[in-house]
């Protein structure tokens, strides 16, 4: 899913597109109809010729629902279709997705992308960086980075937890002139909001109580390579505006100094949050979401590029290297219907605890999967496996419990740890550490793999 600066307009306090453009998806060529437009009139997707998008999927009614333009982005209703319209793994009866959703009619996936964004043709590569897809969804999100990469303009990232946004953000810089400068990364959801101009910024010694010696910041330590903003939709409001002046100066002034730093710094930032949304909610700058989406781009999830599987279980074979033999049968399919609610890197997870469970050599055929029977779409039954003895099936049972319950109370409170760890009355530290232990996140610096 892409998107562009030049795609959004403001208007009152909100953001919307003016166009978009229908494309379907992951389909041969010769059975891909021609991108439409969708503007001030309705648009109707289904099989029966006289809808405007028709789509020749069995799995498609004849008319099967209608989308249209609102403020806050593409308004869908469902036209009591037989097999249902989907986004994000859920099945939906009339709501609005964001610029740059990819929504499954029956069993074909459709992305609306922002009408006057610049069409460039999909990537000959199926890899950028560490990151891995041949679907034709990513490869044009790396022909988009490619082109780039090169450039000094800040990238603005958005994606959910787990779907390779720092790796994304990583092979933009090495893929720049300032390679062999500094990658610095600042996770903003991690500071104190007293710290944050500190951690930003800089400061001498003596600036504030506990200021004992002098501190460069995140923007002098990146001078002449690239600052990684993770988590940019938790800093302040007033964080914020201090971060816009310092990208337009491209100076900072550290705590308690004299004169201001002069820096040579790109940024690129991440978020896993909506911030189109975010601005509409006046929740943050739109002067900063615009003066840092000068590239905006967004990581699909897994469950929305499942014919990715083959090539990631391939990519980590070779990386581990290991031989994969075929990968096809009943592993995929058990794989195409998990829910993925920790997308790529909740792959990596369940093929490093196969090889464990089958032994490192062990072709994909032979891997013994096990997935969380919780996040497997449409099972409802509990498991127990009962050809284990009663400790270790309890112990097994009890963890899929904790990682269950883990992940949907930080997804339901929008993977904000500090909310999340109130809701389940624990603190913050003993949260963050139950994500690391279930791999719902990363722990810092665990980027070794393609995503």
């Amino acid at each position: 899913m892409i998107h562009t600066g030049l795609a959004m307009t403001a208007t009152k306090g909100r953001t919307a597109a003016r166009s978009y453009t229908l494309q379907v998806l992951g389909q041969p060529a010769e059975r891909t109809p021609p991108p439409i437009a969708l503007g001030a009139r309705p648009v109707v997707i289904g099989a029966h010729a006289s809808c405007e998008l028709v789509l020749t999927d069995p799995q498609v009614s004849r008319r099967h629902a209608e989308l249209s333009i609102v403020p806050e982005g593409i308004r869908i209703k469902d036209l009591g279709s037989t097999n249902g319209t989907w986004w994000q793994g859920t099945k939906v009866g009339e709501l609005v997705v964001p610029p740059g959703a990819t929504v499954k009619f029956g069993g074909t996936s459709v992305r609306m992308a922002a009408g006057d964004a610049p069409s460039l043709p999909p990537s000959d590569q199926d890899h950028f960086g560490a990151m891995a897809g041949s679907s034709v969804g990513m490869r044009e999100l790396f022909a988009v980075l490619e082109m780039a990469s090169p450039t000094d303009a800040t990238v603005l990232i958005e994606g959910e937890s787990g779907t390779g946004k720092e790796l994304a953000a990583r092979a933009i810089h090495d893929g720049s002139p300032r390679a062999q400068g500094a990658f610095v990364t600042v996770d903003c959801s991690a500071i104190a909001e007293n710290l944050i101009d500190s951690h930003l910024f800089g400061h001498v010694k003596g600036a504030f109580t506990g200021a004992e010696r002098d501190r460069k910041g995140a923007f002098v330590e990146a001078t002449g390579g690239t600052l990684f903003l993770d988590e940019l939709g938790e800093l302040p409001l007033a964080a914020q505006a201090k971060l816009l002046r310092v990208l337009e100066a491209q100076t900072v002034q550290p705590l308690g100094a004299d004169r201001p730093i002069q820096v040579d710094t790109r940024v690129v930032a991440a978020t896993h949050r909506d911030l189109s949304r975010m601005v509409a909610a006046k929740e943050f700058r739109f002067d900063l979401f615009y003066r840092l989406a000068v590239v905006h781009v967004a990581l699909p999830p897994l469950r929305d590029r499942l014919e990715d599987l083959p090539h990631l279980i391939g990519t980590f074979y070779t990386r581990r290297g290991t031989a994969s033999g075929p990968i096809d049968g009943d592993n995929l399919e058990k794989l195409r219907r998990h829910a993925w609610p920790g997308n790529v890197r909740e792959l990596r997870n369940v093929l490093e605890r196969a090889w464990a469970l089958s032994g490192p050599n062990a072709s994909f055929r032979e891997l013994r999967l096990w997935l969380d029977p919780g996040a497997v779409q449409g099972q409802l039954s509990e498991v127990v496996d009962t050809s284990l003895p009663f400790k270790e099936a309890k112990e097994r049972w009890n963890d899929q419990f904790e990682r269950r319950y883990v992940a949907n109370v930080f997804s339901a409170n929008a993977s904000n740890v500090t909310r999340a760890a109130e809701h389940a009355g624990l603190s913050r530290r003993h949260f963050r550490e139950l994500l690391y232990k279930h791999g719902i996140v990363d722990r810092p610096g665990d980027d070794s793999e393609p995503e």
